[in-house]
């Protein structure tokens, strides 16, 4: 086998490039059974030889030794150590030419040998889109849809170009989504159907082209799949149902997608979705808890959602997974939830619906996901709503465990919506019996710490509810103000020329509400806050410079 191959590699490198004999064909022929023989030894043997010089020539003259001669390479290619050879020896263009040819089997190899030239290099896989390769598979798949192993060569390619983010405006531009839906429908078997959802997944991140996949009517084969599927215990069904539900969720992430399936709460498609959530299968609720959350993207849906029953549905849904629940449904759920509960006219609704009992029975859950959703939910249905805030604010259970999520510095997404949800029940109920609970609970360190989160949002909800605790119970409150450092953070916020007017002026405000008591006053005396006050006089903010001289005269009278 050596002797012949060292022999064919030779006659090759004579035989000039347009040689139609029989002895290329007999070369190549020895070539590929060497190959398939020992296929690391043979292709060093071919690289030390200089052969691959002569193969751009070769796939040139475009005869009948064309498809060997890509057989060939796409064999080379398989070796990792092969690729930058290949490259270097300009194989790329002729083989990117030979994509336009018709020869089915030559359009194989060819597409073989860029596939492993290509492999796992994201700068040669955006080589060939920046060389338009996407626009000619995806009309190579069109023509050829009756031949398996160039449909299969074309999703391999798709599923690899597909991850590149420089790929998707190209595939946008073709009719990918139509050629994909089409073969979908043809597909019997499960394998097949892999593939395309392979390739589907990547190409539905892009919203545009998750619109025309919805155009070509993706849905109903998705939604087909899981009426097949649904029933079934055999893994491969129970992974196509979880794949399908997945890409329904993410179709549903893009605006217009999500608005065109809805259709005024009355589309099909969104009917047959809500009926996943009563379902008995973990992944059909956890699809349908998501998509919920997915369509209550906008006021006008979460409105008419709320209104047509949707809440209890999910309401029961987390009833089923209170005990030894599956967490990704109870996140889901949450997270629909909260969506539904941003819109104003929907919060008392949700309410009366007992939405926040139901929600409460997760406090004690222990996963960071659950209990951040949690937090996010109660947050929204008690903004504006006095009486909620107060039940809630005074439900010392909940104050403790706030104050303890409070400490979570581990999950600092769940530390911070805790904090929030603290300030939100003083600021939204505005009670002394909310503000006992908090400084009973031991939260008003808590509040004095967010004051100097990095988020100004964060910061003027502390500093809105630190004021109304002075304002409401500053007796009782005092220890804790003091032993918060309150007065120094606020000396700090209002010496520190990046923080924003609102914050100034609410810092100010809470000075004015602690000059009440005695040691608080002393220790703004003591920090000269007169000449701090006294700068912001000027302040570009005509409401800062107006609250600078109030509490300035306030400050003055009271030294």
């Amino acid at each position: 086998m050596a002797d012949n191959l060292s022999e064919a590699l030779k006659t090759l490198k004579l035989l000039s490039a347009d040689s139609t004999s029989d002895s290329v064909e007999g070369c190549l022929d020895c070539l590929l059974k060497a190959l398939a023989h020992n296929n690391v030894e043979t292709s060093g043997k071919i690289q030390e030889m200089g052969v691959l010089a002569m193969i751009p020539a070769l796939l040139s003259a475009q005869n009948s030794c064309t498809p060997k001669v890509a057989n060939i390479i796409a064999e080379v290619a398989k070796n990792e150590f092969m690729r930058s050879p290949c490259v270097e020896a300009g194989l790329i263009p002729p083989l990117v030419q030979l994509l336009n040819c018709k020869d089915q089997e030559i359009l194989l190899q060819t597409g073989r040998a860029l596939g492993n030239i290509c492999y796992d290099s994201h700068s040669l896989q955006a080589q060939l889109i920046s060389m338009g390769v996407i626009p000619t598979l995806v009309r190579l798949l069109g023509v050829h849809s009756q031949n398996t192993a160039l449909t299969e060569m074309c999703l391999i390619a798709f599923g690899n170009l597909a991850e590149l983010e420089s790929s998707k405006e190209q595939f946008a531009s073709t009719n990918i989504a139509e050629e994909l839906v089409r073969l979908f429908h043809k597909q019997v078997e499960h394998e097949k159907k892999e593939m395309i959802f392979e390739v589907l997944a990547p190409l539905a991140e892009n919203d545009v082209i998750k619109l025309q996949l919805v155009d070509a009517g993706l849905v109903e084969c998705l939604l087909e799949v899981v009426a097949q599927t649904v029933d079934s215990d055999r893994e491969e069904d129970v992974a196509q149902l979880k794949t399908a539900s997945d890409l329904m969720v993410l179709l549903l992430l893009g605006d217009e997608s999500m608005q065109k399936l809805f259709e005024g709460g009355k589309g099909s498609v969104f009917q047959r979705v809500l009926s996943w959530v009563p379902s008995n299968n973990h992944q059909l609720q956890l699809a349908g808890a998501l998509a919920i959350a997915n369509f209550a993207r906008n006021d006008g849906n979460c409105i008419h959602m709320v209104d047509t029953g949707i809440v209890q549905k999910l309401l029961e849904l987390l009833d089923r997974h209170v005990e030894e629940g599956n967490v990704t449904v109870q996140h889901a759920a949450l997270s629909a939830l909260r969506n539904l509960a941003i819109p104003v006219v929907n919060k008392s609704k949700m309410l009366l619906a007992g939405v926040s009992d139901v929600v409460l029975k997760f406090l004690k859950s222990e996963m960071p996901p659950v209990q951040f959703k949690l937090l996010g939910t109660l947050r929204m249905l008690i903004d504006t709503q006095a009486d909620a805030a107060e039940q809630l604010g005074t439900n010392s259970k909940l104050v403790e465990r706030l104050v303890e999520w409070c400490e979570a510095k581990d999950h600092a997404g769940v530390m911070g919506e805790s904090n929030r949800l603290l300030s939100a029940l003083i600021r939204h109920s505005k009670s002394k019996n909310v503000v006992r609970t908090v400084i009973q609970g031991g939260g008003i360190k808590h509040l004095v710490t967010m004051a100097t989160s990095e988020h100004m949002i964060m910061q003027n909800e502390a500093l809105v509810a630190l004021g109304l605790v002075a304002a409401l119970d500053l007796d009782s409150t005092e220890k804790d103000f003091v032993s918060a450092n309150l007065v120094q953070v606020l000396h700090k916020l209002l010496t520190d020329e990046h923080s924003a007017p609102e914050i100034k002026y609410n810092s100010m405000i809470l000075i004015c509400s602690v000059m009440g008591s005695e040691p608080l006053h002393k220790e703004v005396q003591s920090l000269a806050f007169i000449d701090v006050v006294s700068s912001l006089r000027s302040h570009e903010n005509k409401t800062v410079a107006h609250q600078a001289s109030l509490t300035e005269q306030r400050l003055t009278a009271q030294s």
